[in-house]
């Protein structure tokens, strides 16, 4: 086995682990580190392969909520309990699957489309609008809890998370902005932002099935592929837990300035230097 191409695909791992919880666009920061370093993942389903490793290990990090909300819906459904715990997590999952619609239904009709010729520049460009975005909001703070949001609130949310199918634009920077706009507190909106990223990283995994199945590559390549997913698995999860505390010290502004600094240099970049 090449060591260089093992550590090719371990590196795109961890870049993929670290900048997917937070937000500053994993899609974008591939983007980059393919014209940078001329390094590309050969294989349909190796960025799938990520995902699905980030998508654990944000299952792990909100396990007791996933806990919770499961045995409040068997109440709710099986033991019809109405107390106000039931109600409220029933109500919550309903919210989450409102917000998951408009990027599901974006998602299937735009599969083909998302993600091709994409330039370094075109990055620097959305990492520019993710900055910009991140800036209002990073002193805002919200009042409204988990038993306040509302359809509307979803919806908004749904909305903000399908600009995110643009590379540069961050999926959780997206779906935050859209969450402290409508008034959630930083840690609700930061809970609400990666139990929704569940539902939508499981259907994206679910819409590639047949991309996995005809990848030509996944034989040749189990070990990198396997490998670059454990790094990613683990990144995503210290990444997580980074932010969270980030948010709990009011310092979203850095991730605005991050994509600040990399959005200039990638335009800079790409169209005079290259």
């Amino acid at each position: 086995m090449d060591i260089i191409l093992i550590i090719k695909y371990v590196f795109l791992g961890l870049l993929q682990g670290i900048t997917e919880p937070i937000p500053v666009s994993s899609s974008g920061h591939l983007v980059i580190a393919r014209e940078l370093f001329n390094i590309e993942a050969r294989g349909l389903s190796f960025e799938i392969f990520l995902n699905t490793a980030s998508l654990f290990a944000i299952l792990f990090a909100y396990r007791k909520d996933i806990y919770a909300i499961i045995g409040n819906l068997f109440r709710y459904f099986f033991k019809r309990a109405r107390d106000v715990d039931a109600v409220k997590d029933f109500k919550y999952i309903m919210y989450l699957i409102i917000a998951t619609i408009p990027v599901g239904i974006l998602g299937v009709l735009l599969k083909d489309f998302i993600g091709d010729n994409i330039s370094m520049g075109f990055v620097g460009l959305m990492l520019l609008v993710t900055g910009t975005a991140l800036w209002f909001i990073k002193n805002k703070r919200g009042q409204k809890r988990d038993g306040a949001i509302t359809v509307k609130d979803a919806i908004i949310v749904g909305l903000a998370q399908c600009i995110a199918l643009t590379p540069g634009v961050s999926r959780s920077g997206a779906a935050l902005v859209g969450a402290m706009s409508v008034g959630l507190n930083q840690k609700n909106a930061l809970r609400f932002v990666f139990l929704l990223y569940i539902p939508v990283s499981v259907g994206t995994a679910l819409i590639s099935v047949e991309d996995i199945v005809n990848d030509p590559y996944l034989d040749t390549l189990i070990v990198p592929y396997a490998l670059s997913f454990l790094v990613s698995l683990v990144a995503t999860y210290f990444a997580l837990k980074w932010l969270q505390n980030v948010m709990e010290k009011g310092n979203l502004a850095i991730f605005s300035y991050y994509c600040f600094a990399l959005g200039t240099f990638s335009i800079l970049y790409y169209y005079v230097f290259i």
